[in-house]
């Protein structure tokens, strides 16, 4: 877990700090501080190649365990979970007294994962949840677990929307022990799993963030059973509940992997749309046997000799035009969430 209270001398450091690195003399200043957790603090810094984070400890060992971690998703191709690694290098202060390892890393700019969604709907829950199931399952390919799995560490680019991570502080090589965690996101605080790294704690913390996205002021585990009382909050939620059997299989451990648990979203989207689609069919058939009028009368003018011809009533302009502009705005939101799917399948 964070500890924020511990004193630590790179923390804090002022805007306008300039960090210069020992061996190679690249400057950074500092312009605002980013995050901070167990193993550092990171910074938004300037240099003379533009923006970067710079992530600085007085552990070391941490910082060249992140190191050896961005460089190897660095070789991994397509993989674009976290930031890229831009520097590493050493700090000393006081003439020699104290020198701090610090990294640069891509800054990424974009919105955090609550607030985008709350902006633009629920829809796009769905669709980056099944973006970071695609990532996570060639992080856990690779032999990594991220750990600790959270909101606070994920950011929603754009053009398009991607989301993505921005801190591997808590990135574990398989069948280790968790390195940092949330509690909220934390099975092992749930009661439901130990916390060795795999697949399957990444993904209770998958299923935790999704009840989060609902509950963003989270909830303490009460005495009862956890996956009883997680349960009975899904059910209290719609969207939740609408996946409730992708979330009660992610909590129990159920998924052997995060294609399995892509695989079931989109099972339950796919579901949803086919839905969607027959109730609007059975809709445009009501609508066109309501403008058709009543069969009986056209059959009995047909069979009277009625020589009065029923004309057909003339659509206005304005209709048509609405109906073409519908129908136009349709394909392009179609054509726009089929790129989408395209860039998480």
């Amino acid at each position: 877990m964070m500890n924020n209270t511990m004193k630590n001398p790179v923390g804090n450091l002022p805007q306008g700090t300039t960090i210069i690195g020992k061996w190679h003399k690249e400057r950074y200043t500092i312009v605002r501080t980013l995050g901070y957790g167990a193993t550092g603090y990171v910074y938004l810094t300037r240099s003379s190649k533009g923006l970067a984070a710079l992530k600085i400890s007085e552990n070391s060992m941490s910082i060249t365990s992140e190191v050896n971690v961005l460089r190897h998703f660095s070789k991994v191709r397509g993989f674009s979970l976290g930031p890229s690694l831009l520097d590493v290098d050493d700090w000393e202060q006081l003439r020699g007294k104290q020198s701090f390892s610090f990294y640069v890393m891509e800054y990424l700019e974009g919105e955090p994962l609550l607030s985008f969604v709350q902006k633009r709907g629920m829809e796009w829950a769905g669709i980056l949840i099944l973006q970071l199931l695609t990532d996570l399952e060639t992080l856990h390919k690779e032999g990594w677990v991220f750990g600790d799995l959270k909101p606070d560490n994920l950011i929603v680019t754009s053009t398009p929307p991607k989301v993505r991570l921005v801190d591997v502080g808590g990135t574990t090589q398989h069948g280790r022990a968790i390195k940092e965690f949330t509690e909220f996101f934390d099975r092992g605080y749930w009661g439901l799993g130990s916390r060795k790294a795999e697949a399957t704690y990444d993904l209770f913390a998958v299923a935790m963030i999704m009840i989060h996205i609902c509950y963003p002021k989270q909830f303490q585990k009460n005495g009862e059973s956890g996956l009883k009382q997680l349960e009975e909050q899904i059910d209290k939620e719609v969207w939740l509940k609408r996946y409730k059997v992708v979330l009660m299989r992610a909590l129990a451990g159920e998924y052997s992997s995060a294609q399995e648990m892509k695989s079931g979203m989109l099972s339950v989207m796919s579901q949803r749309n086919s839905s969607a689609s027959q109730k609007g069919a059975a809709q445009r058939t009501v609508n066109n046997k309501a403008k058709q009028g009543p069969a009986s009368s056209t059959s009995r003018a047909s069979r009277s000799g009625d020589s009065t011809q029923r004309q057909p009533v003339p659509t206005k302009t304005s209709s048509k035009g609405w109906m073409e502009t519908a129908v136009l705005l349709s394909v392009i939101l179609f054509a726009y969430f089929f790129y989408l799917y395209g860039q998480i399948m």
